[in-house]
């Protein structure tokens, strides 16, 4: 006979497993863009929390007071934050790329809107960024990620968390490191190449002082940019798969750590 009770205790259960989940959904990539409506992200957030109800281990829930319940309630939002936010160096990596192709190229000052993110990027940001996030959906690693939170729960259980400040510092340490060297290497022929026409365009100023290279040499450097975006497009593939690897990573460092 299936026993419908739902006490007191079950619903400060749920709720505690309803701010992780809310929390990841906030941050973590393609689940949290700005453009998706807010009835759909709490719906969501709602109904995950329900399938999980039940099968995820739970630590005693000790507490006297309000106080000591809102600071499991802050614990289990911070474990969602941080293992949404490991998942978000797609985004990071994309604009970080974007940025240093346009500074090469000389379209470092056009900008758009982004309606993700609800900031000013550089066009080759957002066009990396939105490959990667095809790339995410096209190869199914939003499930890896949705895997990602609901094992969370086998490794971190509601009010298990320990936040060791050094270890997590380590971690972050080593997500700037992958983020500097993934988005550097994505862009690399690009910047190769402008960095080879600059010191062309260098002598031969000095060869023709009577020809005007700065207006010369910008036309030529976004043709040129242009055209090495357009022929390593087909890298794209490669460069996601690396970093979704690098996130696999991190998303498990992350949950080690509070793991404590």
């Amino acid at each position: 006979m299936i026993d419908y009770r739902f006490t007191y205790g079950d619903l400060e259960i749920f709720l505690l497993i309803l701010m992780r989940v809310a929390s990841f959904v906030l941050v973590a990539p393609f689940f949290s863009m700005a453009n998706t409506p807010q009835n759909v992200r709490v719906g969501f957030s709602f109904f995950l929390s329900i399938l999980l109800y039940g099968s995820a281990p739970v630590q005693t829930l000790e507490y006297h007071t309000v106080a000591g319940y809102a600071i499991i309630v802050i614990k289990e939002v911070m474990t969602g934050i941080l293992i949404g936010y490991s998942a978000t160096m797609v985004n990071y990596i994309a604009n970080f790329a974007g940025q240093i192709a346009d500074m090469q190229t000389g379209l470092s000052m056009v900008t758009i809107f982004d309606p993700n993110s609800r900031e000013q990027v550089t066009i080759s940001g957002s066009l990396y960024q939105y490959a990667f996030i095809g790339m995410m959906m096209v190869s199914g690693m939003y499930q890896y990620v949705l895997r990602g939170l609901t094992d969370s729960y086998l490794l971190i259980p509601v009010n298990g968390a320990i936040f060791d400040r050094e270890r997590l510092l380590a971690s972050m340490a080593g997500f700037l490191a992958g983020y500097i060297t993934i988005g550097f290497r994505i862009c690399m022929p690009l910047f190769i190449v402008t960095f080879i026409l600059n010191v062309v365009l260098g002598i031969m100023a000095k060869v023709a002082p009577q020809l005007n290279m700065f207006a010369v040499g910008m036309q030529i450097k976004v043709l040129v940019g242009l055209g090495i975006l357009f022929l390593t497009s087909s890298l794209m593939y490669s460069a996601s798969d690396f970093i979704f690897t690098n996130m696999r990573k991190l998303m498990q460092e992350f949950a080690l750590d509070l793991q404590g």
